[in-house]
């Protein structure tokens, strides 16, 4: 999902077969070409410049973002990049090694959906959901639940509702990081929560769709097998990074000093990329630049969104302008409950945001009304904390 913004409030979306063809490394030189053509067109239809640039993306749509300010760091004043695919080679070995752990349907422990769903999830919220301080059904930090899979294992001669031993070491790989030779990290772990939508594609005891033909079409040939992934596969896909796609940049400084702002989100459930990703690219940034936090609020502001899934949708108030379905109109086009306007006045005005307002709509549908709000705050130095009172309340929340 992506979408460039000129500020004459005129939208160039890209082609439909933009998104389609996704395995096409191309994908950051096609946004350029298209964002320098439209400024031509916006020129020519206005009879004057536009003032300024802005993009707008989630999942390949934020790597484009994020690759887009570090290859052409001119092309946008702005950037909103949403749960962003990064790193990208180890993201497809780290999506096709969840059918290795979780093994076809019929294999004799297979974990099943609805245990995923019901079992494992219930448990999950039961060990991590109260850290927070307030028991709603969602994380607000799931870099701190410690998840003990071993807690549902089945005793004595019980075998219903409970993990056997093997299931349990399933459970325990899949919320646990990816490493290859000499514990080189491939990728993080899978954050606790998202497992309600990853069991529809990422545990579903079939090859996920994507990272099968990254392998085929792209790094080998169509007839590699994904039951044969293992290691050596994302070692061969990083060293070849075709088209230098990865997307992995140590420093922005370019673009920050170009005056370019970046705004990155995440949410806490996300069902395709983990977001524990994210916050490391934070860490890798401010390593690459040697700058602190503080530093890097200058020009780059992470916001995680709890209870939000890959990009839109889920139990938290994940509603914050990024687009998804009708739920998204029922946000105005202002800060701080609207992540493209928030970035805006961030550019235009100079004033940054501190947190992003979210919204939860009654089964999300606007016309049913808000169940609540909630404030998400910047990944460092602020964390969303509970204050005590109703935690429906966004009164009951501060960034602290």
């Amino acid at each position: 999902m992506a979408l460039q913004l000129l500020r004459f409030a005129h939208y160039f979306p890209l082609p439909a077969s933009f998104e389609r063809d996704f395995a096409n490394p191309n994908h950051t030189s096609r946004l350029h070409t298209s964002t320098v053509v439209g400024k031509k067109l916006s020129r020519l239809f206005y009879k004057k410049d536009y003032t300024k640039s802005y993009f707008l993306g989630c999942s390949l749509g934020g790597r484009q973002g994020i690759k887009a300010a570090e290859k052409f760091p001119g092309d946008f004043d702005g950037i909103v990049a949403g749960s962003p695919a990064l790193d990208f080679n180890n993201l497809q070995s780290w999506r096709a090694n969840f059918f290795i752990i979780t093994g076809p349907t019929n294999a004799s422990d297979f974990i099943s959906p609805s245990m995923w769903k019901n079992l494992i999830h219930e448990e999950v919220l039961n060990q991590c959901d109260g850290l927070d301080g307030a028991m709603d059904g969602i994380i607000e930090d799931p870099s701190i639940c410690r998840f003990r899979p071993e807690a549902i294992q089945c005793k004595d001669n019980s075998i219903t509702n409970c993990l056997t031993p093997s299931q349990v070491e399933k459970v325990r790989a899949i919320f646990s990081p990816l490493y290859r030779d000499h514990r080189i990290l491939v990728y993080p772990a899978m954050q606790p929560g998202s497992e309600i939508m990853a069991v529809e594609k990422l545990y579903a005891g079939k090859p996920f769709s994507y990272s099968e033909n990254w392998f085929k079409y792209v790094i080998y040939n169509p007839s590699w097998h994904a039951a044969s992934f293992n290691t050596h596969d994302a070692a061969v896909a990083e060293a070849l990074n075709p088209s230098n796609i990865r997307t992995w940049p140590c420093s922005l400084s370019e673009y920050r000093d170009r005056g370019g702002k970046l705004l990155v989100y995440h949410g806490g459930q996300d069902n395709q990329i983990t977001s524990f990703n994210t916050e490391r690219f934070y860490e890798h940034l401010s390593r690459g630049m040697n700058a602190s936090s503080k530093e890097l609020d200058g020009f780059f502001r992470f916001f995680r969104v709890p209870g939000m899934f890959h990009c839109n949708s889920g139990p938290g108030a994940w509603v914050i302008g990024q687009g998804g379905g009708d739920s998204a109109k029922g946000v105005p086009f202002k800060s701080p409950n609207n992540v493209l306007a928030a970035l805006v006045r961030w550019v235009e005005n100079g004033t940054a945001m501190e947190d992003i307002v979210g919204t939860k709509f009654v089964n999300d549908s606007v016309d049913l009304g808000i169940t609540f709000q909630h404030r998400h705050c910047r990944r460092y130095p602020s964390r969303s904390t509970f204050l005590g009172g109703d935690a429906a309340l966004l009164s009951s929340w501060d960034c602290v």
